[in-house]
């Protein structure tokens, strides 16, 4: 097993393995509680990763649940990745808990899948785009819109790295192609930008645009759409949601699958192909 280089991902394999080898052997809550000493409310907040056992806690755990050796290791691992910090902790006074778990997420990811309506996606966005995006909204100090940007900025590095494997798959409608954040000058060096990056990570990027000529959409009417999937089998899919109010992960199976088929549908029949979603960009670049 390979541990995941993200602490948030590997505090979520940790949990999410605890609570299914619990109800594997179908030990009630009750019976944790009691022969390990917890109460219900630590062991419901180390099955919902707001509680990360303690060294001696998970040792008793494993053994209750009887786990093989090698999976003992596995798991004393995922602990240990578990405590590390990532890059974002040094933003945690930017981004409230839900936010931050995304670029957990993110950071542990092997591919995302990602839709957008109105605006060119966060990971292949500039500088000048995202200060564009942040100035409207609210009155915020120059030094906070700095740290916001070089956060962002900061998410941007694996589709970078040429030794990540990490891949990128983004639908966005032609809308926001012509949205001209920040002016004519931001869009344009924005999709110019766009641009280059699909042309020089053929492997890592796949940007598909859906025109406005497409006369229907499942994606329609979302506004911020991922699917983020991970190396391991065993980690199901999860997707986030975002809009100007709410946001938040999404694990529920069922609203898993339902985006996904809705997605797969938009990239495969609604999105023009890669070579005409380049074309549709430069013919944007020249109208600006």
């Amino acid at each position: 097993m390979t541990v995941p280089p993200s602490p948030v991902v590997a505090s979520w394999e940790l949990a999410l393995r605890l609570k299914q080898r619990r109800n594997e052997l179908n030990i009630s809550v009750e019976t944790v509680t009691k022969a390990l000493g917890f109460t219900r409310n630590y062991w419901s907040a180390v099955e919902n990763e707001r509680k990360l056992l303690s060294s001696e806690a998970l040792k008793r755990v494993l053994d209750l649940f009887r786990f093989e050796a090698h999976e003992k290791a596995e798991l004393r691992a995922l602990r240990a990745a578990a405590r590390e910090r990532g890059w974002w902790s040094a933003y945690s006074a930017l981004f409230d808990a839900d936010i931050q778990r995304l670029f957990g997420l993110e950071h542990g990811a092997r591919a995302i899948r990602d839709y957008e309506s109105l605006l060119i996606p966060g990971l292949l966005q500039t500088a000048d785009y995202i200060r564009a995006i942040m100035m409207p909204a609210v009155t915020l100090p120059q030094v906070e819109v700095d740290q916001r940007v070089e956060a962002r900025l900061h998410r941007q590095a694996r589709l970078a790295d040429p030794n990540d494997s990490f891949t990128l798959t983004a639908v966005i409608s032609e809308a926001a192609l012509r949205q001209q954040i920040g002016g004519r000058n931001v869009l344009r060096q924005q999709l110019m930008h766009l641009a280059e990056l699909i042309e020089s990570h053929e492997r890592k990027l796949d940007v598909r645009v859906i025109p406005f000529t497409a006369t229907e959409c499942g994606l329609f009417g979302a506004a911020t759409v991922h699917l983020i999937e991970f190396e391991n089998p065993q980690l199901p899919t999860l997707a986030w949601q975002e809009s100007v109010t709410a946001w938040g992960v999404i694990n529920d199976p069922i609203q898993v699958r339902d985006i996904t088929t809705t997605y797969e549908e938009a990239y495969r029949t609604t999105a023009a192909p890669r070579n005409q979603t380049l074309q549709i960009i430069r013919d944007h670049i020249r109208e600006l």
